[in-house]
């Protein structure tokens, strides 16, 4: 039971980080799987955004309320399986969470960029357009640095090295801040 309200807050988090970054990253909002997210996650996000607005690319709201899911099907987790966990804790682990649900959906993102890049380079489906508006802010700043070697764009090997680094550091002090019991919960 606790690994079924695991998944479900889990995959809830996913569609409001995935909402977080589409503003941060400025997707298309026309795009159909964007408006999809946006519809699905407004009557929870909008009242949120009443009291915190979104400042430029940064939805607030979004992100609080993804480490609130999170911290929530954490606590609920730790409760049905007998184990004591503190607020504190609880958070901690939420925002662990969120990080390594960012950081995991820029890797897949990234993955699924360079499948399509060989296969479809051309490509106008929503889902990838969608995929290449979420990654272009992280690989443009690296493309400043690589140039590309004869048509041969090494920018992604260098995010993948990043997003790695921040997961094993970042994802591991927050989980080890929030303490073991929280940490299997986390996703780690």
């Amino acid at each position: 039971m606790a690994s079924f309200i695991q998944l479900l807050f889990h995959l809830a988090t996913f569609i409001v980080v995935l909402r977080f970054l589409m503003h941060l990253s400025k997707a298309d909002y026309f795009n159909p799987i964007t408006q999809g997210i946006v519809k699905a996650t407004n009557p929870v996000v909008l009242p949120m955004q009443a009291v915190l607005r979104p400042m430029g690319r940064l939805d607030s709201a979004s992100l609080l309320l993804a480490v609130l899911l999170k911290a929530l099907g954490i606590f609920l987790a730790l409760q049905i399986s007998g184990q004591p966990a503190g607020i504190g804790s609880v958070l901690v682990g939420g925002v662990a969470g969120v990080v390594k649900t960012i950081l995991d959906l820029y890797f897949f993102a990234l993955i699924i960029s360079i499948i399509l890049s060989w296969v479809a380079p051309q490509a106008s489906h929503p889902g990838a357009l969608l995929v290449y508006q979420l990654i272009e802010p992280l690989l443009a700043p690296v493309r400043k640095f690589i140039p590309s070697l004869g048509g041969l764009d090494l920018s992604p090997i260098f995010v993948f090295l990043g997003i790695n680094l921040l997961s094993n550091v970042l994802v591991g002090i927050l989980a080890q801040a929030a303490g073991m019991p929280v940490a299997r919960f986390i996703g780690l």
